[in-house]
């Protein structure tokens, strides 16, 4: 390890060779071996010493189970690397994650459109250039023209992609969707596929701590819905066609559940993330 080059992590774990040169590999096993994670590369120290620089892995990705010893470890990082395909398991392997992630992202470039989205409603907000930090609470971002925001990964409640007109290219874009000021935003990323493909195991990790099962009724979900879409919690009532003592019994079952938070004493509320969650899936039931 050069002078220059940090190490960021360090520990015991193994890794298996899943795909080689396209190929996968059905019998291959896990080697042990220590795992070091540099701002530069990933080592793999065992008999045969495995080096991956980070600017060679073009992707991570969900679970690659080539063969029954890789669908018997419990976790696991997927990491692409060309035609080669490497599982890392580590002994604490959300410390491992989160370092990798951040090598991988921090200081990485993309374009933004913060705020495309505000309470369901499209914006007409211009995509510009920021750089990513990513810390154990929040996705941080610095734009180009100076502004910086911050998405709250515990307040994320849900993330996407879709194709968009980026730059005179249609590319992916990944839509994440979070809360500022108080309203449901959605924030466009758009980068290359390394980023994103990091950003979106953050985003799908981020929304599925952040979910819990509900059953609401109709009348339940159409205050939810309100909410989302800005309208203020003391015109909620108006708003769905119901009396005040109705609406209030129903802020109170859905701060129970984690949907709203209070705001101020007494009927003043927000969505949480898995409030947003809700109202997203009964706008796309509509």
């Amino acid at each position: 390890m050069g002078t220059s080059e940090t190490k960021l992590w360090d520990g015991q774990g193994k890794y298996l060779h899943a795909l080689s040169d396209g190929q996968e590999l059905s019998d291959a096993r896990w080697q042990q071996c220590r795992v070091v994670l540099t701002d530069r590369r990933v080592v793999l120290a065992a008999d045969e010493t495995v080096s991956v620089p980070l600017e060679k892995i073009g992707r991570v990705g969900e679970r690659y189970d080539v063969n029954q010893a890789a669908a018997g470890e419990s976790e696991y990082t997927t990491v692409y690397v060309g035609e080669d395909v490497l599982l890392v398991a580590t002994a604490d392997h959300g410390a491992f994650e989160a370092a990798l992630y951040a090598a991988i992202i921090d200081g990485a470039v993309i374009y933004v459109n913060h705020r495309a989205v505000v309470g369901g409603v499209v914006q007409e907000a211009d995509w510009t250039r920021g750089r990513l930090e990513l810390a154990d609470d929040a996705l941080r971002v610095s734009l180009e023209d100076g502004d910086a925001f911050a998405i709250d990964r515990a307040d994320i409640s849900a993330s996407g992609s879709s194709k968009r007109e980026v730059a005179g290219e249609r590319r992916t874009v990944l839509e994440v969707e979070h809360s500022e000021d108080g309203k449901s935003v959605q924030t466009y990323l758009c980068g290359r596929e390394r980023h994103l493909s990091v950003l979106r195991q953050l985003f799908e990790d981020d929304a599925g701590q952040n979910r819990v099962d509900l059953d609401l009724d109709p009348l339940e979900r159409r205050v939810v819905m309100a909410l989302y879409s800005g309208i203020s919690p003391f015109a909620v009532s108006e708003f769905v066609g119901t009396d005040v003592e109705t609406v209030e019994g129903i802020y109170d079952r859905l701060i129970e559940l984690g949907v709203v938070e209070v705001v101020r004493e007494r009927a003043d509320v927000s969505l949480t993330p898995e409030g947003r969650r809700v109202a997203g899936e009964s706008m796309s039931e509509q």
